[in-house]
């Protein structure tokens, strides 16, 4: 009987975290940062194959603690099942740091001695999993030991007996097999007959081989390439691919011919070489979407090579790989550099559909504020600094208990919180399920100035990557060309901040304040944005009661930006009833993800609480109150939005 097939791929193997120099161009000793990343081949492939909409399970073992648990959580936001991925309590994840020399040159050290993924074995490998995708991914790595290599032939026995595909990719690193030196990671090929022995009892299960000339030559036992395709071919009758680099592929489905030029050829991408680590597993998650598709293998190429060419031009490996969209817009636009890590649109569709998380929702209550708190501190009688900043941290405490009392748990709550003045409700919530905007302008400012000085880079990289960075902006478009052109250069520094730090950004735009707010304003403010090249992931704008408004900024996301995370409405200190009104005009935009509301929430508590008239409790409970009714008001407002 045919079991039901729930998934595209599954593969198995060898999974660790990837700390990449930052520096480019030197040697690893004079690395002075690192990028962390999830690596290993096979699951570089899953979540590769899953950002190209395949569906992808994952079978390995990681550590328990907080790389392993990295892992898993990268795994999960990239859409790679993980029921078949267990915790090991007595190994650590495998660890590799590495660097970008030049484009030939990475230097490579691997840490894997007794490692959480070498030590997958037989009982970890559950057949039905198996028989559950139409293909599985074994990987040369994994053969070296000898009970990861039963896990994986049991994976690949498995498949073959409920009929499903089994797919090689050889991944020979030689330092993996202890024929280097520990610091030789990056050697590419050493000869091994007793490599090719261990390799060539597999062959014959699979009906798709992948690997470069080098790992063909140790796969066939000699270094001629078409001798060692040849020998490969006696064992199997699977489709062969031969990575050939910038030159493309060659593919082999039958009998191998006299010169390698005449198999099926894969034109490679004329593209900026700039990383080559990582190329060929985005190769392959290029491959298996066309394959497990049943595309022409001269399709499948095609996708494959776009997808290393990506690879090749960007940092890291998996974060590397394209989703499906961006990588039809390259095949059917093509790029505007052959640098493809510098093309602005590619970029911005790369972001936009590969982000860690995507929000249904955002209800979110902000106490952010930190002018209007020292305010309400001073005529409390709190004068002195010290004295002032723990009462208002207290405050702010109280605050976030109030957004977790709401939350309880789901999805799509949020709070906006400092870190000068609330540093440890700040630090409370980086611990928990809430969205996370913390402010960077100094209150006040026009044009805006940022609390952080002026290396934005360098500051932002002490943010955790979880926390959306913040800007309100006193912008109206309609402002002094000089004091317009002045703060749309100082948002499009924090922007490209933003991006090279890997932190989401939220544009808060007030308009009203320095100029009439009529229906297109804000969204004549959001076009300048864009037309400067600043994408905000989130934007907040001023309540509104004209639904034209919420169109007019409808309008200008579907146009500018679609994967742009949404928009939510701040408050202003406006009463409950005319939010109310504004949550009725805006919320059946399906832009409109929710709100962000600070002082029509706790504004008059906070002074009562800052006067002794109201304690902990009361005042938690009655944020709570306030915030739960605004958010049962969005939930009716947006019911009446058109599916």
């Amino acid at each position: 009987m045919d079991r039901e097939t729930t998934l595209d791929v599954v593969t198995l193997g060898r999974c660790s975290v990837d700390l990449y120099g930052q520096q480019v161009g030197g040697r690893l000793e004079d690395m002075g940062s690192f990028a962390k990343y999830v690596g290993g081949c096979p699951c570089n492939i899953a979540i590769g194959s899953s950002r190209l909409g395949l569906r992808a399970g994952f079978v390995s073992r990681v550590g328990d603690e907080h790389l392993g648990r990295f892992i898993r959580e990268t795994l999960v936001v990239e859409g790679v099942d993980v029921s078949c991925l267990k915790t090991d309590p007595d190994r650590l994840t495998a660890l590799a740091i590495l660097g970008i020399r030049d484009e030939h040159t990475f230097p490579l050290i691997f840490y894997r001695e007794n490692c959480a993924d070498m030590a997958v074995c037989e009982d970890d490998v559950d057949p039905a999993y198996a028989q559950s995708a139409k293909a599985v991914v074994i990987t040369g790595t994994h053969l070296s030991t000898p009970t990861v290599a039963a896990a994986s032939r049991k994976l690949a026995e498995a498949a073959r007996d409920g009929g499903r595909r089994v797919v090689f990719d050889i991944d020979y690193r030689p330092v993996l097999w202890n024929l280097t030196g520990a610091g030789l990671g990056e050697e590419r090929f050493v000869a091994s007959s007793e490599v090719t022995e261990r390799l060539r009892p597999v062959l014959p299960l699979c009906d798709l081989i992948v690997g470069t000339e080098e790992e063909f030559h140790i796969a066939g036992g000699t270094t001629d390439t078409l001798a060692a395709i040849r020998n490969v071919r006696a064992a199997t009758a699977a489709t062969i691919v031969c990575k050939r680099g910038p030159m493309g592929c060659v593919v082999f489905d039958g009998a191998i011919p006299d010169d390698l030029e005449e198999g099926i050829q894969g034109p490679g991408f004329p593209v900026e070489v700039y990383n080559v680590l990582g190329a060929g597993d985005a190769f392959m998650s290029g491959f298996l979407r066309g394959w497990l598709r049943d595309l022409p293998l001269q399709e499948c190429c095609r996708l494959a090579n776009a997808c290393g060419a990506f690879a090749v031009s960007r940092h890291g490996c998996a974060p590397a790989v394209p989703s499906w969209t961006e990588l039809t817009h390259l095949l059917e636009h093509g790029s505007a550099t052959p640098a493809l890590r510098k093309d602005a649109v590619l970029n911005r569709i790369h972001w936009g559909t590969t982000r860690r998380r995507q929000w249904p929702h955002l209800f979110a209550l902000a106490f952010d504020h930190r002018a209007q708190f020292e305010a309400m501190a001073s005529e409390a009688g709190l004068t002195k600094a010290g004295p002032a900043l723990e009462r208002i941290g207290a405050f702010k405490r109280l605050a976030y208990q109030a957004a977790c009392r709401v939350a309880d748990g789901r999805d799509g709550f949020g709070i906006l919180v400092d870190d000068r003045l609330g540093r440890d409700a700040l630090h409370a919530a980086s611990d928990g399920a809430l969205w996370i905007g913390r402010p960077i302008e100094v209150p006040g400012s026009r044009p805006v100035d940022f609390e952080e000085g002026p290396d934005l880079g360098s500051a932002l990289a002490e943010w955790p990557v979880v926390q959306t960075v913040k800007c309100l902006v006193f912008y109206h478009p309609d402002d002094p060309e000089d004091l317009r052109d002045e703060q749309e250069r100082r948002v499009a520094r924090l922007f490209d901040a933003c991006r090279r730090t890997g932190h989401e950004m939220m544009l808060e735009v007030i308009a009203g304040k320095h100029g009439p707010l009529e229906a297109d304003t804000a969204a004549r403010a959001m076009q300048k944005f864009y037309a400067i090249g600043v994408a905000p992931d989130w934007w907040k704008l001023e309540p509104a009661p004209d639904p034209a408004a919420w169109r007019e900024v409808s309008a200008v996301i579907r146009d500018r930006d679609p994967h742009c995370q949404g928009v939510v409405m701040l408050g202003l200190d406006a009463p409950e009833e005319d939010l109310i009104r504004s949550f009725d005009a805006a919320a059946r935009e399906p832009v409109m993800k929710g709100f962000a509301v600070g002082r029509s929430i706790f504004g008059d508590v906070a002074r009562e609480w800052f006067a002794d008239t109201v304690d902990d409790a009361g005042a938690v409970s009655r944020m709570s109150e306030r915030f739960d009714r605004l958010v049962a008001a969005w939930t009716a407002a947006a019911s009446g939005r058109a599916a």
